[in-house]
C-alpha cells in the first residue's frame, strides 16, 4: 500500500522539479548517476565475496573490537555501509557469526561510512573529478564484458567509481547553477525547530535513495554551493544517519530471527546516536571547531567541518553503546525470541542467505544437520528407543537387550510434518540459490543435497522395519528377539556414531570408525545366514520368520550404508572447505554404493519431496 502511494508521489515531485528548473534536472541526474554507481560498486565487490571477503569476515569477528574494526575497514574500502549491512545480515542469518559480532560490524560500518564525507569534502569538491570518471568508465565497462569473474568484478568496481565521480560532478554543477536562480539558504530555520525539520528531511532523503552516502554527498554539494546553511547541513547529516537503517530493515525482512535482531540493533544504535547529536548539538559544534582548528581546517571550510561532525558523533555513538552490547543482545533476544525448538520450520533457509555463495553453503549445511536432528528422533522412536537412549546409553547393547517397551506414535504423520517438510524446503532453497551459484560451490551443495536424500531414505527404511521390530523385540521366541535386537543395535550404533561425527570439531578422526561400521554389515550378514539356516534346521523359526529376518536385514543394511554416507559427506566437506573443485568422493564410500544410491535417488526423489 505504501509503495502505491510513495512511488507515484516521488515521481510527481521529480516531474514538478524538472518543469520548475532545468538545473534541477542536472541535480536529479547527478543523484541518479551516483546511485547507479553504487549499484555497480556493490556488484563488483560481490564478485569477490565467494571465499575472500566472507572468510575474512569469519576470522575477524570473534571479538567485539575485531568486529568494529572489520566494519570500519570494509566500509572504508567499499564505501558502502549498505553492502556491509547486507553481508552481515546474510552471514548472521546463515549462523556464521554471532549477534554480538554482527552488532560490532554495524557499529564499525557507521564510523567507516564517514570516510566518504572526508573524500568528497576534501577531494571531490575541489578537483574536476569528471576527468577521472571518464577513464574509469571506459576501462570498467570493457572489463565487465570479460568472461573472468575477477575481471568482471574489477570492471564493475571501476565503473562504479566512475559513475560515483560523474554523479558528484553533476550534483556540484547543478547546485552551482541553481544558486543563481533560487537561494535555498533563505529558507533556513534557526534553533531546534530547524534542527528537527532538516533532520527529518535528511531521514526522508535517505529512505528514498536507500543510501546515506548519497544523501551526504548531496548535502556536501549543496553546502559547497551555499544552498543550505552549515547548521541545517548538520541536521541533515543527523537525519541521514538515522535514515540509513532502512536498508538494514528491508534486508532483514527476508532474514530469520537473527537477521531481524541485527536490524533492530542497527535502528537502536542510529536512533540513540542521532538523539545524542541533537541534544548535545551545541557542544558538538564546539568540538568540531576545536578539532578543525587543531588539524588546520579553516573556520569557513564548512564542508570539511561537516565531515568532522559526521565522524565525531558516530564515534561518540559507538563509545556510548559498546558497554551495552551485552544488554542489547539480551533485549533483542527477549523481544524477538527464537522459534519453538519443536518447530519443523527451516531455521537457516531464507532469502537473506541467498545473497552470497558462502552463506548459501553454510545455510544448507546447517539445515541439513537440522534435518538430521529431526530424523534421529523419529528413527529412534521407530525402533522403540528414545533419542537419549541412542545417544547417551553407557552400554548401548545392554540397554537394547533390556528394552521391552513399545513406543506408540504415528510415524507416518511425523514423517510428513517434520522430515518430509524440511527436506522439501532444502530442495526448494537449493534450486532457488543454485541459479546464481558459482561452479566452485555447486559440488559441495550437491553433496549436501545427496545427504538430505540419504536421510529421507533412512527414515523410510525405519518405517519398513518398525512393524517386525516392534513385534519381535517382545516376542516369546528368544532367538527372534535376539536377532532383531542385533538389528536395532546396528541401527542405533550407526546413529550414535554419525551424531558424534557431526558434533566433532574435526570429524576426520571418525573416518576409520565409519569404515568399520560398514564392515560390520558383511560380518553380520555372514553370521545371520548361518544362524537362519541353523534355526530353520532346528525348527526354532519357520520360513516366514526367516524371510522377515533376511528382508529386514536388507533394510538395516541400506540404512547403515546411507547414514554412513551422510557421515562421510560431513568429513568430505570439512576437508574441502576452500574450493569445491577439490571435493572428491570420500574414500570411505564405495563407488559401487554411490552409483547404486544415485540410481535409486533419481527414482525416489519426487516421491520423497
Amino acid at each position: 500500500m505504501l509503495k502505491k502511494i510513495f512511488i507515484p508521489t516521488i515521481l510527481v515531485i521529480l516531474a514538478y522539479g524538472f518543469w520548475l528548473s532545468p538545473d534541477f534536472k542536472e541535480i536529479a541526474a547527478g543523484v541518479s548517476i551516483f546511485l547507479f554507481g553504487m549499484l555497480f560498486l556493490e556488484g563488483g565487490f560481490k564478485a569477490f565475496t565467494g571465499g575472500i571477503l566472507d572468510k575474512v569476515l569469519q576470522r575477524t569477528t570473534n571479538t567485539l573490537p575485531k568486529s568494529i574494526g572489520f566494519g570500519i575497514v570494509s566500509t572504508t574500502i567499499m564505501q558502502s555501509s549498505s553492502l556491509v549491512s547486507v553481508i552481515t545480515i546474510s552471514f548472521i542469518s546463515a549462523g556464521l557469526i554471532t549477534l554480538a559480532a554482527g552488532i560490532g560490524i554495524i557499529f564499525g560500518a557507521n564510523i567507516g561510512t564517514t570516510t566518504g564525507a572526508w573524500l568528497v569534502a576534501g577531494f571531490g569538491l575541489k578537483v574536476k573529478i569528471s576527468a577521472y570518471a571518464m577513464p574509469m568508465l571506459a576501462f570498467g565497462i570493457v572489463l565487465t564484458f570479460q568472461k573472468s569473474k575477477a575481471l568482471k568484478g574489477i570492471g564493475s568496481v571501476l565503473a562504479g567509481l566512475g559513475f560515483l565521480f560523474l554523479g558528484i560532478h553533476h550534483m556540484k554543477e547543478g547546485f552551482e547553477a541553481f544558486r543563481d536562480q533560487i537561494d535555498l539558504a533563505r529558507f533556513a530555520i534557526e534553533g531546534y525547530p530547524g534542527l528537527f525539520l532538516f533532520a527529518f528531511i535528511g531521514l526522508a532523503a535517505t529512505v528514498v535513495m536507500q543510501s546515506s552516502h548519497a544523501t551526504l554527498v548531496l548535502i556536501l554539494t549543496a553546502l559547497a554551493a551555499a544552498q543550505i546553511t552549515y547548521d541545517n547541513a548538520l541536521a541533515l547529516a543527523i537525519g541521514a544517519n538515522i535514515g540509513t537503517t532502512i536498508t538494514a530493515i528491508i534486508g532483514s525482512l527476508s532474514a530469520n530471527v537473527q537477521g531481524k535482531r541485527l536490524a533492530g540493533a542497527h535502528l537502536i544504535f542510529n536512533v540513540v546516536t542521532g538523539t545524542i547529536a541533537i541534544v548535545f548539538i551545541s557542544q558538538l559544534v564546539l568540538a568540531v571547531d576545536w578539532v578543525s582548528a587543531a588539524v588546520g581546517i579553516a573556520a569557513d571550510n564548512y564542508t570539511l567541518k561537516l565531515a568532522v561532525f559526521h565522524t565525531i558523533f558516530n564515534v561518540i555513538g559507538v563509545i556510548v553503546m559498546v558497554p551495552f552490547v551485552g544488554k542489547l543482545v539480551l533485549f533483542l533476544e527477549n523481544y524477538l525470541p527464537e522459534p519453538s525448538k519443536s518447530s519443523v520450520e527451516p531455521l537457516y533457509l531464507n532469502d537473506a542467505a541467498i545473497e552470497f555463495p558462502d552463506t548459501v553453503l553454510e545455510a544448507v549445511r546447517k539445515e541439513t544437520w537440522h534435518l538430521y536432528e529431526c530424523a534421529i528422533g523419529l528413527m529412534s522412536h521407530g525402533i522403540n528407543m528414545t533419542r537419549e537412549m541412542v545417544l547417551d546409553s553407557e552400554d548401548l547393547k545392554k540397554t537394547i537387550d533390556a528394552d521391552r517397551e513399545i513406543i506408540e506414535f504415528d510415524l507416518d504423520q511425523m514423517y510428513e510434518s517434520q522430515v518430509k517438510k524440511l527436506y522439501g524446503s532444502i530442495l526448494e532453497f537449493i534450486t532457488k540459490a543454485g541459479r546464481q551459484l558459482p561452479a566452485v560451490f555447486s559440488e559441495q551443495i550437491f553433496w549436501l543435497r545427496q545427504s538430505s536424500i540419504n536421510l529421507v531414505e533412512c527414515v523410510k527404511h525405519v518405517k519398513h522395519l518398525r512393524k517386525n521390530t516392534s513385534r519381535y523385540m517382545v516376542s516369546r521366541n528368544e532367538s527372534m528377539r535376539v536377532e532383531y535386537n542385533k538389528l536395532r543395535f546396528l541401527l542405533a550404533s550407526t546413529m550414535r556414531l554419525v551424531h558424534e561425527v557431526g558434533m566433532a570439531e574435526d570429524p576426520r578422526v571418525s573416518a576409520d570408525r565409519l569404515k568399520e561400521q560398514k564392515k560390520m554389515l558383511d560380518v553380520h550378514k555372514t553370521e545371520l545366514n548361518a544362524t537362519v539356516d541353523r534355526l530353520l534346521h532346528d525348527g526354532v523359526i519357520d520360513s516366514d520368520m526367516a524371510t522377515s529376518l533376511l528382508n529386514d536385514f536388507n533394510y538395516t543394511r541400506g540404512f547403515v550404508k546411507r547414514l554412513v554416507k551422510f557421515g562421510n559427506t560431513l568429513i568430505t566437506l570439512h576437508e574441502h572447505e576452500v574450493k569445491a573443485a577439490d571435493v572428491e568422493d570420500p574414500e570411505t564410500v564405495d563407488e559401487e554404493d554411490f552409483e547404486e544410491g544415485e540410481r535409486e535417488d533419481v527414482d525416489r526423489e519426487e516421491q520423497a519431496a
